[in-house]
């Protein structure tokens, strides 16, 4: 049976869309109530600003043959157990008769801070990762499968993540390749490393404008950290869940 890829393209146009509409009327209503936080944090407090991808991972599940599945969005069972800590909340969880189908994670990053912010995410995105392998490795999750671990994160577009970055290693060289390399490169590298290193099933980059809240439009920075190589693996992943439990 086909892959159902539920017409990603328009639901990905959609949810930024809604990602850029949602900061705003966050932003809005703090400054209405007389309560706004200082700078971007305004836009961030409304908590919704994904809700448009985490859509369409929900659409993937149904037409994917696992309509029946557990689907987590819920913060009280958001939490798995870790190895080098108790507990790691979690954006997703698909869970089917007792066993953890996926764990996916939906960030997000706009200006005018890209760098302790993409310093922070990759420390974040690393960490959990490894706590979550070791700790499936120890028995954690029972005896299944590896489950499907997803990242997906979502930048501005901006000369601010465009731009060249330098960096200073006094020691030792940088990596050649992260060398003048932009935030949003770096994001890519960080990506296509993640997948390299099986820290997750695969990791996706997206960048666009604040005035793509009109339009949807936005940018991928390679075939393998893009859209459609995240919605191709998860939908497979689903389906094969599904010929193997039902």
């Amino acid at each position: 049976m086909a892959l159902d890829l539920v017409n990603y393209e328009q639901k990905a146009l959609e949810a930024v869309k809604a990602f850029w509409g949602n900061r705003e009327a966050a932003r809005q209503k703090q400054i209405e109530s007389g309560k706004a936080d200082q700078g971007e944090r305004a836009g961030v407090t409304g908590g919704k600003n994904m809700d448009g991808f985490l859509s369409l991972v929900l659409d993937i599940i149904k037409a994917n043959g696992l309509a029946h599945a557990e689907v987590h969005q819920n913060r009280a069972m958001l939490t798995l157990p870790g190895y080098f800590r108790p507990t790691k909340l979690w954006d997703l969880l698909v869970m089917h008769k007792g066993e953890l189908i996926a764990a996916i994670e939906l960030k997000s990053q706009v200006g005018p801070s890209f760098g302790n912010n993409f310093n922070n995410r990759t420390e974040e995105a690393i960490g959990t990762a490894h706590d979550l392998w070791t700790a499936y490795r120890e028995g954690a999750f029972g005896k299944q499968p590896r489950p499907f671990v997803g990242w997906l994160i979502m930048v501005e577009d901006a000369p601010k993540s465009r731009s060249p970055v330098r960096d200073s290693s006094p020691h030792f060289s940088v990596f050649e390749e992260f060398k003048g390399a932009s935030y949003l490169k770096r994001y890519d590298l960080l990506c296509q490393r993640l997948v390299q290193e099986q820290l997750y099933t695969t990791a996706t980059v997206i960048a666009a404008e604040r005035c793509a809240v009109e339009t949807g439009e936005y940018s991928q920075l390679s075939s393998m950290t893009g859209l459609k190589s995240f919605v191709t693996a998860f939908a497979g992943h689903i389906a094969t869940v599904a010929a193997r439990l039902d």
